[in-house]
């Protein structure tokens, strides 16, 4: 297989298809700060090349600049963009908006907002067909349409194309929206982190749907994601990014089986798989922004093999193997810079239950969607709910934290009866069950500081100000935070630091238990794992009962002690984690786990 960065291969043999982008720059508008740069890939029809790194990392201003998109504020300074032999980059206005769905397609993160809510579904999908004038006429566009509904397996009939996005699931929404991209057979296609959102089992229709599509059409494929297990089973090569700069680049089993840069060793250690033979490892530090970017090598701050000569001059490329470059002088020098954690076994050493939930249904608007859940958790203890989006997971947590009101049967703290709203219940049981929301971005006021938003829940029971004041800075340093961080407004910190500032507000009033809802699904490798280390630290350091909602499975084996799956409103399994998901028993929970990527799996 060619190398998807290496200089000679782009000024080869032309390419007839496929997509090919060279020395691309793109700055900051104001201030003239590269966002990324010398950024070079090639991708062959029918292949998918996957773009990896961290959050604000420059993968999605790679992948608009693809369609000849840059975001306000930000400039393509140079480069060369080319598309199944059309340079985008210079093409007029008009031009870049008929190519765009024609030759260039965009798969957004979040389906819905790829859909207009006004429009039914079969409206919006011939609309991408009309603006291009597929096919020619209106019969031959029908046909299209047909066609296009069966190649991401959803129904052709009319009832169906007469629905409105809101009456879809999340992957059948996403499947539209795939439906779409694909409609008028481009050349190209860029996915922004297309499943980030999905259930395992969505998650892997979406992915069979993308691998056959590509492959059968010769599409060639820029998956951009942060999700290191679906990168093995679905791409070809991996083109790693850190700091506005690809610093490797080689096939998928290069990647995963013989990382040569410090920082893809990082991340293929920080990404959890669901075979659970390693321990999840984080990296502290964030990378360094545009505008602050050192000479040499941007990695250096946060390597622990770095010298004089990384700080000096940004590396260039290196060539590892036939296929395989880096951007690091170190590369056969040293020994592997990181040291592999195994595994640490799961004991459970927890105390009496805090929070028993007997025989609880819930619903909304009188129709019931959890059945005769009875669950308990204990002092010490870490369950984690797991199941598809719909079965109910979110439901029972957010009637645990008293966010929920429509529920029967019986729910306890500390064995004292809990009212259904947390309004009406004591401030104890308010105090001592604390809730931790998916979003880092929504959950915190914008027009707070982050100490005003920490101290809130003191305010409310009438802690004295200087007492919060304390209590404020005592927090931040658990969950490592510095106390500066107090004068800080929420848009000045990165997703990580946002979703740790969540969990020092549900700390500051000393809970006995933390319902943690999809708390690391929004967040990156790295920082989900600095997340689930704290998560840990703090439940051996504090005794914290934790109910983990999550459909994420390989995270799962490193955090929690008990596992609970859901189904359909019901409880279909419960036990051990090492049990659950190294050796289930009930059909449901195996073929969750078959359906989840497994890096082990896909390198075997």
């Amino acid at each position: 297989m060619h190398s998807p960065v290496f200089p000679q291969v782009l000024t080869g043999a032309v390419m007839t298809k496929g997509l090919r982008v060279t020395d691309l720059r793109l700055n900051v508008s104001a201030t003239g700060d590269d966002i990324v740069d010398e950024v070079r890939i090639s991708i062959e029809p029918g292949k998918v090349l996957a773009l990896v790194g961290e959050s604000g990392s420059g993968k999605t201003t790679v992948g608009l600049a693809v369609l000849g998109h840059s975001r306000r504020g930000v400039t393509i300074a140079h480069g060369r963009v080319e598309c199944a032999d059309t340079e985008v980059l210079g093409l007029d206005d008009d031009a870049k908006r008929k190519i765009r769905g024609e030759l260039v397609s965009y798969v957004p993160q979040d389906p819905a907002s790829s859909l207009n809510p006004a429009l039914r579904i079969g409206v919006q999908l011939m609309e991408a067909l009309e603006v291009h004038d597929f096919g020619g006429s209106v019969e031959s566009r029908k046909v299209r349409l047909k066609q296009m509904m069966e190649e991401v397996l959803l129904p052709t009939d009319d009832e169906y194309l007469l629905r409105y996005p809101h009456q879809l699931s999340g992957g059948q929404q996403q499947r539209v929206g795939l439906a779409m991209a694909f409609a008028c057979r481009p050349s190209v296609i860029v996915l922004d982190e297309p499943t980030t959102g999905l259930d395992v089992s969505t998650q892997e229709h979406v992915l069979k749907t993308i691998r056959q599509l590509t492959r059968d059409h010769g599409v060639a494929a820029l998956y951009i994601t942060h999700d290191l297990a679906v990168v093995a089973d679905l791409a070809d090569d991996v083109a790693v990014m850190y700091a506005g700069r690809i610093v490797e680049c080689g096939s998928v089993k290069d990647i995963f089986t013989n990382a040569a840069h410090p920082y893809t060793k990082h991340l293929v250690i920080a990404a959890p798989d669901i075979e659970g033979k390693k321990e999840i490892v984080g990296l502290a530090g964030r990378a360094p922004s545009p505008g602050k970017r050192p000479t040499g090598c941007s990695f250096a701050l946060r390597c622990e093999s770095a010298d004089d000569a990384c700080r000096s001059v940004f590396p260039a490329e290196v060539s590892v193997a036939t296929g395989h470059v880096t951007r690091c002088i170190k590369i056969g020098k040293l020994p592997n810079v990181v040291v592999v954690k195994p595994r640490a076994s799961q004991t459970i050493e927890s105390g009496a239950s805090v929070v028993v939930l007997q025989d609880v249904s819930a619903g909304y608007s009188g129709k019931v969607v959890v059945h005769n859940v009875s669950l308990s958790i204990r002092r010490g203890e870490c369950l984690a709910l797991v199941g598809e989006s719909g079965s109910g997971k979110t439901t029972v947590s957010r009637a645990i934290g008293g966010l929920h009101r429509e529920w029967t049967g019986s729910m306890s703290f500390n064995g004292a009866e809990l009212q259904k709203t947390a309004r009406r219940r004591t401030s104890g049981a308010r105090q001592g069950i604390q809730y931790i929301f998916q979003n880092p971005y929504g959950s915190l006021n914008p027009r707070r500081t982050i100490g005003e938003s920490i101290s809130r829940p003191l305010a409310i029971i009438g802690t004295s100000k200087s007492e919060s004041r304390k209590a404020v800075l005592d927090v931040l340093e658990k969950v490592n935070l510095p106390g500066s961080y107090a004068g800080k407004y929420p848009d000045q910190l990165s997703g990580g630091e946002r979703q740790r500032v969540a969990i020092a507000r549900a700390l500051v009033s000393n809970p006995v238990v933390l319902v943690c809802d999809e708390v690391t699904s929004a967040l990156d490798v790295l920082v989900q794992a600095a997340i689930i280390d704290l998560l840990g630290d703090l439940r051996k350091q504090l005794g914290l009962a934790m109910l983990f909602v999550t459909h994420n499975l390989p995270l799962v084996r490193s955090i929690a002690d008990e596992v609970a799956v859901m189904s359909e409103g019901r409880i279909v399994e419960v036990g051990p984690a090492e049990s659950v998901i190294g050796n289930p028993q009930q059909a449901y929970t195996k073929s969750l786990i078959m359906a989840t990527p497994s890096i082990e799996r896909s390198m075997r």
